[in-house]
């Protein structure tokens, strides 16, 4: 890694040192300052390939790594009101150039890394909550949220510059990259084509309301003017994406849980795979995407997610999620369904309680037109091995996330990828990563 997204942090990290506010346990925290700091190393090993494309995952042995630094700052403005600003600084490089894969192996690494460290705002956004009793719950301070007590049963806007994924389709044990799982296809659902730039953030609003166990959810976030790319589209009434989501918090044998359904609806210019294979049949050669994008399309899909406490230790998660998988992939990842599982550990059993232990399996799929577009030699934005000997994509990964100082975590990580992009001519594919994580 370059010196000059270490300093990058390190400055980040300077500047918020002296800033970590305390609170009286019954008062509301009116400003916080709050960061973070990751470095992944990832090696891939070499592995057994009929043939290789232009966007294949590189059989030979490879190295890859990414690096971010965030701050968090919020303050109380008014009655109800919240206003967060996240600069953030990141490095990287990817394996393969970020092609190759469904399920990328590291959640860090936008599309827009590369050696130099680059500076931009993650995050700027406002929340406004109004509250309508129903008792009391209490908000542990963290990144992009203040301490305090808010009512069981409220509404909250939450409108600006940030992650869909702050708001939608969480999970205690597995969502965030920098702290769980790194693989794309565990940190979300896998379908899940998410309006984002590409870095992963776009701007829009939420509305959330809060009724004992139940919360609903719906936004609409613009999307980016080209797919995967960094600029976005403003016109929020024209391009799009539409989400709800509806979670129930429950008890099984006295142990919490919760279960969400998603349904996402997005609205851009996108090239439809079916549109592709017609041309190429008229006019020979492969098929091309990039022709064929001439109208607004609309892509819809949907996702189950659950969290089951086993234990004061052990969690256990699911998804399973779907894409029509007749247009393009715009904004996440090439997954037309996915299935994912696994469990979280605690090292409290053994004396170690700020450590954790991770096992996930997911198995990734594409579409019928996807595979055929595909097969016949097109290339998608991450996918392309210029053929296709469809299976699905399993993803196995294990992590043991160790505690070695106070707000510092050192993780080991193993995936091991069988049909690397889909293709049974190709892996299996093993990625060993270190993972550096420091936030306060």
């Amino acid at each position: 890694m370059r010196r000059s997204g270490i300093q990058s942090g390190i400055l980040l990290a300077g500047v918020l040192a002296f800033a970590e506010i305390g609170y009286a346990q019954d008062a509301p925290e009116e400003t916080s300052a709050k960061f973070q700091a990751t470095y992944v190393w990832q090696r891939k090993t070499p592995f057994e390939a009929a043939y290789s494309g232009l966007h294949s995952l590189s059989p030979d042995r490879e190295k890859s790594y990414s690096f971010t630094a965030t701050a968090a700052l919020g303050t109380r403005t008014w009655r109800g009101g919240e206003l967060y600003f996240d600069p953030e600084v990141t490095q990287g490089v990817p394996l393969s150039g970020l092609t190759g894969l469904g399920g990328f192996t590291n959640g860090e690494i936008a599309r827009t890394s590369g050696p130099s460290a680059t500076f931009y705002r993650a995050r700027l956004f406002a929340r406004q909550t109004w509250g309508f009793g129903g008792g009391g719950e209490k908000m542990e301070s963290d990144a992009n949220q203040l301490a305090g007590s808010v009512d069981r049963r409220r509404l909250v806007l939450t409108a600006g510059n940030l992650s869909v994924l702050d708001i939608f389709d969480d999970n205690t044990y597995s969502h965030d990259p920098r702290t769980q799982f790194l693989n794309w296809s565990l940190m979300t659902h896998g379908a899940y084509d998410f309006a984002a730039d590409a870095r992963g953030y776009s701007w829009g609003l939420a509305l959330e309301y809060f009724h004992d166990d139940w919360r609903l959810r719906a936004g609409r976030f613009i999307q980016p003017k080209e797919p995967n790319q960094l600029a976005l589209d403003p016109r929020i009434f024209k391009h799009y994406g539409d989400q709800i989501e509806i979670e129930r918090a429950y008890a099984l044998a006295e142990r919490p849980g919760k279960l969400r359904f998603l349904a996402f609806r997005d609205v851009a210019r996108m090239a439809r795979y079916q549109d592709a294979l017609d041309l190429a049949a008229q006019t020979g050669g492969a098929p091309d995407i990039n022709a064929v994008r001439t109208a607004e399309r609309v892509k819809r899909g949907f996702g189950f997610n659950l969290e089951q406490e086993i234990s004061s230790s052990v969690g256990l998660f699911g998804r399973a999620s779907w894409a029509d998988g007749q247009t393009e992939t715009y904004a996440f990842t090439e997954i037309d369904r996915s299935l994912s599982g696994g469990v979280s550990v605690k090292g409290g059993t053994f004396g170690r309680s700020r450590d954790t232990l991770g096992i996930a399996y997911a198995r990734n799929g594409l579409s019928a037109a996807h595979r055929d577009y595909l097969a016949a030699g097109g290339l998608g934005f991450f996918l392309g091995d210029g053929a296709l000997n469809y299976r699905q994509e399993l993803v196995l990964e294990t992590y043991y996330s160790l505690n070695v100082a106070k707000d510092t975590w050192f993780s080991a990580d193993f995936q091991r990828i069988s049909n690397p992009g889909y293709n049974a001519d190709r892996g299996p594919a093993s990625v060993i990563s270190a993972r550096l994580h420091y936030g306060f």
